[in-house]
């Protein structure tokens, strides 16, 4: 026979995310507003991947590893974006336990593969400034997919701790997530039962990838740094620096607001500045980085305009 208590708890098989606003006026606009967004990105993204690959002159380890960040960040707004545009058109805004589920999951993993292909790209500009001579030995095709293999396992570690930890929670009470979308801290919030191993756990593995992509990408650019100082010509210093102002972009806008949700003490900043950082390293800056990319790079911005050349003509 169950226990009184057991018999009190009731199994949550959804969960309401609270959104972002309760203002119908205001959902419409942000609902247009996202919906634009979301399809600039899709387009920017998946214009980067086709430039890329169909242009002969962008089949370089740097032009690989940016193909997969474009990916990296169609996948990581995906994630989130449909589901959110959905929500702001509904009276209530669900999600079933799976789904959130795997939408916690799967915005673990494109979230960390973003942190190893940003690391990976600074790694090449590192080999390609600081070693020209055995870049091509040093960065050769075997090479770059054993770098993406590392990027793409720590996505699925940080994705299963995740998972893991989520399917390990009990949930018996209420079921509104301050959110929205599944985010692991509401979610903890809401479980009735033992997180504190889940925490450590998932804490480790992302804890990880940032402390050892952050680390790669400051000693690379340090490095860079010093080499470019020691450079005589301006315009061999001007050249390195324009081929890594587009990276440094993507990274501080990146790791600037991953720094302001993890980083930061929680009583520093309120649920709202929590939702309004989130829609912007979730919507924003993967819609950003194909602008930024396609703005500061004479090399793509070159292909593209043969590759349209080349369609007019054809």
């Amino acid at each position: 026979m169950d226990s009184p208590g057991k018999r009190n708890h009731t199994v949550v098989t959804e969960f309401i995310l609270l959104g972002l606003t309760d203002d119908p006026v205001l959902q419409i606009i942000l609902f247009i507003l996202i919906l634009c967004i979301y399809l600039v990105t899709l387009l920017g993204n998946v214009s980067t991947i086709t430039l890329i690959r169909i242009s002969s002159q962008l089949h370089h380890p740097m032009y690989l590893f940016l193909s997969h960040l474009a990916f990296a960040d169609m996948g990581y707004s995906s994630s989130v974006t449909p589901n959110m545009l959905v929500n702001f058109l509904v009276e209530t805004n669900t999600i079933s336990y799976l789904g959130c589920g795997i939408q916690l999951g799967s915005g673990a993993f494109f979230g960390a593969l973003e942190c190893g292909v940003l690391a990976v790209m600074a790694y090449d500009r590192f080999m390609a400034i600081c070693n020209p001579l055995i870049y091509s030995t040093k960065m050769s095709t075997q090479v770059c997919v054993q770098l993406l293999v590392v990027a793409y396992t720590g996505g699925f570690f940080d994705a299963f701790s995740y998972s893991i930890s989520f399917f390990s929670f009990h949930f018996c009470g209420p079921n509104q997530v301050n959110h929205f979308f599944c985010d692991f801290s509401p979610l903890v919030e809401l479980s009735c039962s033992d997180v504190s191993v889940p925490i450590i756990v998932s804490s480790f593995t992302i804890g990880f990838i940032i402390a050892v992509t952050v680390c790669v990408i400051t000693v690379s650019y340090i490095y860079i740094l010093i080499t470019i100082l020691r450079m005589r010509s301006a315009e061999g210093r001007q050249k390195a620096f324009s081929t890594c102002s587009s990276h440094l972009t993507a990274v501080t806008l990146f790791y600037g607001t991953i720094t302001f949700i993890y980083v930061m003490p929680k009583s520093s900043y309120s649920t709202d500045q929590n939702k309004v950082v989130s829609v912007f390293y979730l919507v924003v800056i993967p819609m950003l980085n194909p602008i930024i990319y396609s703005l500061r790079n004479n090399e793509i911005k070159g292909a593209l305009r043969k590759e349209l050349a080349r369609k007019m003509c054809s």
